[in-house]
């Protein structure tokens, strides 16, 4: 008896530990017959009050960095913001985690198109809040945050990208988006720190809201520190489409 007791113990810690764990999806053959350069599978995070809650919760899409791309998924999560996942009881996010492929060159192999189609199947399949979904990414993930948000930056309530940049003539496309707010070290010699200075001046000549925090003596890995910030996510949460 006492056994039996301590099994099921067992299992409802473990039924309930596992809501909050990060789990391999699929997207369906409809939606991934129409991805340009990103695997059909990804990674979920669903918080543990997912489950016990009818509130709509807000999202994050975390994109990786070069060297994690094509189809090994578990190679998203070897850096980044799923570690950190892993490591919490439980967060105020769902986060979806997808992996880029190698079709294009690194600085172009996050396809926008292929974010807003999978957008589209999280709000159709989760409880998430659309007011409430943020961007976010490293590297080559940074660069296409703000390749997305100059495409469909109507979409996110704010953005995050990290270590990253691109063409300063899509500041132009980001004067009325939601609030970006980039990381870089100013001793990044892989993207330097020009990437986001650039693409943060060039969206606020156009009117919009941007700012760059500057890690001084910090190499390529300023993400380690963003992503382990409180502030950063309570940032987020502040912000939401109207």
């Amino acid at each position: 008896m006492r056994f039996f007791l301590s099994f099921i113990t067992l299992m409802l810690v473990w039924s309930v530990t596992a809501q909050a764990d990060q789990t391999v999806q699929q997207l369906p053959d409809e939606v991934a017959t129409e991805l340009d350069n990103m695997n059909e599978r990804y990674w979920l995070y669903l918080p543990e009050r997912y489950e016990t809650s009818e509130k709509k919760l807000p999202l994050i899409i975390y994109l990786h960095g070069s060297s994690r791309r094509g189809r090994d998924i578990e190679q998203v999560k070897a850096n980044g913001l799923p570690p950190v996942l892993d490591e919490k009881e439980d967060f105020d996010f769902v986060v979806a985690s997808p992996q880029a492929l190698s079709k294009y060159p690194w600085q172009r192999c996050w396809h926008p198109d292929d974010l807003a189609l999978l957008l589209d199947h999280l709000l159709e399949t989760y409880r998430i809040d659309e007011r409430r979904v943020y961007l976010t990414g490293l590297s080559m993930g940074g660069y296409g945050t703000w390749a997305t948000m100059a495409v469909h930056g109507d979409r996110f309530a704010a953005a995050v990208p990290i270590c990253g940049g691109g063409s300063p003539e899509w500041g132009a496309h980001m004067s009325d988006v939601g609030p970006i707010w980039a990381f870089h070290g100013d001793a990044d010699y892989i993207v330097p720190i020009e990437r986001s200075r650039e693409m943060v001046e060039a969206v606020q000549a156009a009117g919009g809201d941007a700012k760059l925090t500057t890690y001084s003596g910090v190499g390529h890995d300023s993400f380690t520190q963003t992503y382990a910030n409180p502030e950063v996510y309570r940032w987020l949460l502040s912000h939401s489409l109207k």
